[in-house]
């Protein structure tokens, strides 16, 4: 099988497929996700300027991102192999045309990899959170990105490094003491150290200009960008003009 039909974990896929009904409750089980939302999105718009930008949100989710960025003025694309996922996205989509209407996502059930072979250069900005440890191929999704953004384009990624604080904090302490997430959202062994994310991102041709850490605060429900990279953290790299 080729990539784009095998980079992907249909145990993960169903996972967050039965989590989809609850997806958009900020007291659900993404009410972490929820809190780092804007600290994500402010990541994005300090380094692209989003209004009429074309922006990709691979591994979309519910579409908390997506939506969130096409507030901003971006022109969306949203791509999931989920379908309950996609499905939650667009109906929450259809709710906040009503509410605001100009405001849309393109949301399709793809994978990023057959999307770079359908329209390469096509995008200013893509965003990857918090998806690339639950592939089995991190390094084909970064080629894929890379395909996919224009000259100039800047990829935006988010993951867990493989520290022991990483596995204290978001494993045991978010799944098993405080209970923000759902028990096996996360393996330890897939965690990413920023050396092998700088690695993959330099063998696809990019730039790397930063990686700054992302720290998530259950006690106040909120999240910030922070120096420390050492448990959750933020990426931006450059494809060359």
């Amino acid at each position: 099988m080729n990539a784009a039909s095998s980079n992907f974990s249909q145990a993960e896929l169903d996972k967050f497929d039965e989590l989809a009904q609850r997806w958009w409750d900020p007291n659900g089980p993404q009410k972490a996700l929820h809190a780092l939302n804007p600290a994500r999105l402010g990541y994005v718009a300090e380094r692209v300027p989003l209004r009429d930008a074309a922006v990709l949100d691979v591994g979309c989710g519910g579409g908390l991102l997506s939506e969130a960025l096409a507030q901003s003025g971006a022109k969306v694309t949203a791509i999931d192999l989920a379908p309950n996922l996609l499905k939650v996205a667009r109906l929450h989509g259809l709710e906040l045309a009503q509410q605001q209407p100009g405001i849309k996502v393109d949301y399709r059930e793809m994978s990023v990899e057959t999307l770079a072979e359908e329209a390469p250069a096509s995008f200013d900005a893509i965003t990857c959170m918090e998806m690339l440890e639950h592939v089995p191929q991190p390094a084909s999704i970064i080629d894929a990105c890379t395909k996919l953004l224009k000259p100039g384009g800047r990829l935006f990624l988010s993951t867990l490094n493989r520290t022991p604080a990483a596995f204290a904090l978001a494993i045991v302490g978010a799944e098993y003491v405080a209970r923000v997430l759902p028990k096996g959202t996360h393996q330890y062994r897939d965690f990413i150290k920023p050396s092998e994310l700088a690695k993959w991102l330099r063998e696809a041709g990019l730039e790397l200009e930063d990686v700054s850490g992302l720290m998530y605060e259950p006690w106040r429900n909120s999240a910030r960008v922070i120096s420390r990279t050492d448990i959750n953290y933020l990426a931006c790299a450059r494809k060359p003009a």
